[in-house]
């Protein structure tokens, strides 16, 4: 899969990046750079694609993904709603994947960090007390200087790194390949399915965007995200099905059609064939 690269400036080689963001909607492209990226969502909900993984993110969402690992959040489409007045706030913290190597010639620590860092290529979504100490120690971040910002960092990253509480986003098998010619093509798709998923997605529709006959679109789809249109498709509903079974207002039936199918039965099969669960199930996990 190629994706664009995006340039950050003004991080170097040598330095970390504190950006904080407050827009009114995430709307970047998928991309990738030669840093190590690390998001806390402070307000805002939609969809997030890390690699090959599809998920729903909302506010408290806390990912690290290593350099090169291609990526898109955006917000869902009720953020682009004339009368809306949602924003987008998060602070993403941006560093070299060698930083921490560097200060130290320490053999167990430089491994350490290197599997850490080799970890992180494939995102890591962290949750639990480790995502509400880390919370706190970001948004401190921001004010710190000199010195402080930089301790403040380490002990952040060695929070991260000590915890248990983290799952990791790409599959193992997953190697992006980057092609200039597919940047915008996969791109268009994401947008195109992040747009649409919760009514009709049709196969014949996303072929005609690349304009590729169906068969040609299917076979280029999956050798460059190492998975089937459907399955992306139903990942991407399954995971906002996920988002609304935390509300206890919806019954099942209205999480099926909300989002995007139109039967009981077959939202059964495919929330249990991706989440290993019933539905039902799901959400009386989540309401131990």
């Amino acid at each position: 899969m190629k994706a664009q690269f995006i340039e950050l400036s003004p991080p170097t080689e040598k330095t970390i990046h504190i950006k904080q963001v407050n827009q009114e909607f995430l709307s970047n492209p998928l991309h990738f750079h030669e840093l190590c990226e690390l998001v806390l969502v402070q307000e805002s909900f939609g969809r997030r694609i890390v690699g090959n993984h599809v998920d729903s993110f909302s506010s408290g969402d806390l990912v690290l993904m290593g350099p090169n690992i291609p990526h898109i959040w955006r917000n869902d489409e009720i953020f682009l709603e004339p009368e809306s007045k949602l924003r987008a706030k998060a602070i993403v913290i941006y560093f070299p994947s060698d930083f921490l190597i560097r200060l130290t010639d320490e053999q167990k620590t430089i491994q350490a960090m290197q599997n850490f860092i080799n970890k992180a290529k494939q995102g890591i979504r962290f949750y639990g007390e480790t995502k509400d100490k880390a919370r706190k120690m970001i948004e401190d971040l921001p004010e710190k200087l000199s010195i402080s910002r930089i301790t403040g960092f380490l002990n952040l990253i060695e929070l991260l790194h000590d915890s248990k509480e983290y799952e990791t986003l790409a599959t193992d098998a997953y190697k992006a390949h980057f092609g200039q010619q597919e940047t915008n093509r996969i791109n268009q798709i994401y947008v195109y399915v992040m747009s649409n998923f919760k009514e009709n997605v049709s196969l014949n529709e996303a072929a005609e965007i690349l304009n590729m006959t169906p068969n040609a679109f299917c076979r280029f789809f999956k050798r460059h995200t190492q998975k089937s249109f459907s399955r992306f498709v139903n990942e991407m509903r399954i995971g906002h099905a996920c988002k609304l079974l935390l509300d206890k207002t919806y019954s099942i039936s209205e999480i099926c059609y909300l989002s995007g199918y139109q039967n009981l039965t077959n939202f059964n099969k495919f929330f249990k064939s991706i989440m290993n669960k019933s539905p039902r199930e799901y959400r009386k996990d989540l309401h131990l």
